[in-house]
């Protein structure tokens, strides 16, 4: 199977996603995301154990696809890091599966310097997972209290790309982001596959300033 259809084959993520309700439509501001008319709360998918570890599978199978590529897109890795909080049950569920060490960032809460939990040592490789990217900053932080330990940070993984500037972001960083999912691929199955109306498909696409096609 090519890369591209693989890609595509990805989206029974789309529908286990839209019927854990983890899409939303509305009004949302959060983080960067302002005014958004769709909210994605991809935490949910700990309330589905096969889902959960499907959707582990999905992204070790990406990242060993684009590893083995004949140009390779993505580095070899010692640890894999999750962002608290969205990222740390997917990092598990990775982690668990392919038998790489993991990671993450203590969240504090008196504002000092997070510490970081579980063993390393410097110089190794980390790769990065959160469940979805916006602007990036999540990511972005993560990686600076890591480099500052001394470890090496060249890529990130997430579920779903939001398609608001993160990937933008972490290439000026000089992070390389690789994502199972787009927000606009999301919106396009579910307006396809008439779950939503035609109003919100229309409305989602022009927030993400794309041309649309009528589902």
């Amino acid at each position: 199977m090519e890369y591209g259809d693989k890609r595509v084959a990805n989206l029974w993520l789309a529908d286990e996603l839209w019927q854990l309700g983890a899409i939303q439509f509305g009004d949302f501001s959060l983080g960067t995301a302002v005014h958004s008319p769709v909210y994605l709360n991809l935490r949910l998918l700990i309330s589905n154990p096969s889902a959960l570890r499907e959707t582990a599978e999905v992204m070790l199978e990406e990242v060993r696809t684009l590893q083995n590529m004949r140009h390779p897109r993505l580095a070899h890795y010692d640890l894999i890091a999750g962002v608290p909080f969205g990222g740390l049950h997917l990092a598990t569920a990775f982690s668990l599966l392919s038998g790489t060490p993991m990671i993450y960032l203590h969240p504090s809460q008196d504002g000092r310097e997070q510490r970081i939990e579980g063993t390393y040592s410097s110089g190794q490789t980390v790769l990065i997972i959160d469940d979805l990217i916006t602007g990036g900053r999540s990511i972005v932080q993560t990686a600076a209290r890591l480099t500052a330990e001394h470890l090496i940070v060249e890529d990130a993984l997430v579920l779903l790309d939001r398609q608001h500037g993160g990937q933008v972001r972490l290439k000026r960083e000089g992070i390389n982001l690789a994502s199972i999912l787009t927000l606009e691929a999301v919106l396009r199955y579910l307006g396809a596959s008439q779950k939503i109306l035609p109003e919100w498909y229309h409305r989602c696409l022009e927030y993400l300033g794309k041309s649309y096609e009528t589902p």
